[in-house]
């Protein structure tokens, strides 16, 4: 596996990392269809050093990873543009990581119910004023809401972080000229 090239944006912080995947909403899950890229924006979470998502039981995405189960989960939040005088040095804010592993459906009801949990918390907190059941999880697991729902799990084989960080004095905003105080 190849690290990151541009080593002075390399990110090694894992609190930070972790942190990051926990609070990011949105990654990109990235499989291999034959000899085709297919990417899947998804909800997720991150919990104990492993990487969880949820969706529906049929359709492409599992056709393709019953395939080919190596994924590449990348998630990437863009913080705005770092101004410069120089037009080659205007660069932007961002963090990302990118997730490499294989993804397995999880059948374990427990595990199952503690990921949606984790989902629930993150997306809607306070919401519900109770945890969900095993009972709820496991009809949500079958048919009886017009469909199965599956739950993957990724246990990274590799990952790599990069970021820019936020440089306050430096970033754009939409009345900002060269040489002008703002």
């Amino acid at each position: 596996m190849q690290s990151v090239r541009y080593k002075v944006r390399q990110c090694q912080d894992q609190e930070k990392i972790e942190r990051f995947l926990r609070q990011a909403r949105t990654g990109f899950l990235g499989l291999v269809d034959g000899n085709l890229p297919y990417v899947v924006p998804l909800n997720y979470v991150w919990s104990e050093g492993k990487l969880y998502f949820h969706g529906a039981g049929d359709g492409r995405r599992n056709e393709v990873m019953k395939e080919n189960s190596e994924i590449c989960f990348t998630v990437c939040e863009e913080y705005g543009t770092i101004t410069d005088p120089v037009p080659a040095k205007t660069d932007t804010a961002y963090m990302s990581v990118m997730i490499f592993g294989q993804a397995e459906p999880i059948t374990d009801l427990d595990e199952a119910t503690h990921v949606l949990q984790e989902m629930m918390n993150k997306y809607v907190p306070g919401y519900y004023n109770r945890p969900l059941s095993k009972q709820h999880v496991d009809k949500y697991r079958s048919a009886v809401f017009g469909g199965p729902v599956q739950v993957c799990r990724v246990i990274p084989s590799h990952m790599t972080a990069k970021e820019s960080p936020i440089e306050a004095k430096k970033m754009y905003k939409m009345d900002m000229k060269v040489g002008r105080e703002n």
